[in-house]
Order: structure tokens, then sequence, then C-alpha cells
């Protein structure tokens, strides 16, 4: 989805998982991190292993340019990842405004799924549903439907996606749970309905499990 300018707020991944949850919406909760040392307490704190993100509105695809370490399982880990993210930044975007780095813990993998929603002129709030991750805009296997969602709306998403045997497990991998990625749309379609002042929002990537699913990043633009 596209990004949101003038009167529009982009919220960072920090503050997006904050509102959501206050909604009860499972994320793969973050914590902003503004130092070396903070990064290391609150990897300590939430646990390994850990994931640190670079947080920064001018920052578009974080992995694209090295603002992302997966996998770091000790306080030494973090503290050079930390160090190598900023290097990273910094190089590649130097005017890049940064407010620090987010840290979570590490979700278990997952089949990566993606919810979105734009406020159309017309219609009004639009959900997408589709495969996510990094490949999403290359996949390009989404489907739509107006807000506020009916669990057929959701049911049928799930159906019509090119995708969708993907659900039910391919090659040795685990069925998901569609009742669990219908339920979390029903979630985030009623947070919308209840949130006006939200012109955009991304939950992706979403990890889908057998028994859950949980939002891993997510990006939500208000409209001040």
């Amino acid at each position: 989805m596209s990004a949101a300018v003038g009167a529009n707020r982009l919220l960072n991944e920090v503050e997006s998982k904050q509102l959501l949850e206050s909604a009860g919406i499972t994320t793969a909760s973050a914590r902003l991190a503004r130092s070396c040392g903070e990064a290391v307490q609150l990897a300590t704190e939430l646990g390994f292993p850990a994931v640190l993100k670079i947080v920064s509105d001018d920052v578009a695809h974080k992995s694209d340019i090295g603002g992302v370490r997966l996998g770091l399982e000790s306080a030494e880990d973090v503290e050079r990842a930390y160090d190598d993210i900023l290097k990273a930044v910094t190089g590649r975007q130097p005017d890049a405004r940064i407010e620090g780095v987010s840290v979570q813990r590490m979700a278990a993998p997952g089949l990566e799924v993606i919810i979105g929603m734009s406020r159309d002129p017309q219609f009004g709030p639009v959900m997408m549903f589709g495969l996510g991750g990094v490949l999403v805009e290359v996949l390009e296997d989404v489907v739509f439907r107006l807000v506020p969602l009916e669990r057929r709306d959701a049911v049928e998403m799930l159906q019509e996606i090119r995708g969708s045997a993907l659900l039910d497990g391919y090659r040795g991998s685990p069925a998901i749970s569609r009742e669990a990625l219908v339920d979390l749309m029903l979630q985030v379609s009623a947070f919308i309905d209840a949130h006006p002042e939200i012109s955009e929002l991304d939950l992706n990537p979403v990890f889908a499990y057998p028994d859950g699913a949980i939002a891993v990043d997510a990006r939500i633009v208000i409209t001040s």
C-alpha cells in the first residue's frame, strides 16, 4: 500500500503494534531502543532469540538496506547487530531520520500472509488479504473486500487467492488454521471500523500456524 503524505501521520512499528494490541490483536510485541545498551536490556527482558529492525519513516523497505537482523542469540549478538544496522542504514540512506531500533523476540516461522487496508475515496475502507512477506509485490496474490467484513467474506478471501492450497499444507509443511486467520481478519475489520482515523494499515508478514496467527510487522497511517 502506498505511503501517506501531507496531514497523515505514519506510526512506527512499536506504536502500531501497541495500538493493535490494545484491541486484542496478537502481535510480536516490539519495544523501541534508542541506544545499544537499551537494545541489549530490552532483548534480555523480552527473551532470545531476538530481532532488531531500524525505525525510520524514511526507510520503506528495511531489509533491503540492511536494517534488519534476525536470530540474535545473546547480548553480544544484539550489540553487534545494533551497530551494524546503524552503519548499514546511514551508509545507504545518509539523510534518513532514525528514531531508534525496534527490539522483539523472534517469532517461530510460519506461512507468511498479508492483511492490509486502505480507504477508497468512493467506497471507504477496503481490506486486502494474500500471500505476504518480502515477495508480496512480486506474487501480487491478493484479494479485496469492503469493511466491515462478515465471516463469510473472510472465508471466501482465503479461498480466492491463487495460493490457497498453501494454507492446507504443501510438500510436508503443515496445514495452517484457516479459522485462526478468519478470526484475525474479523478482528482487524472491527478495529478498522472502530478507528475511522486510520487511513492505511499493513500487517506484513503475518505468520500463520496450525494453531494460530501473529502479526510480525505492522504499519499504520493515521489521518490527522
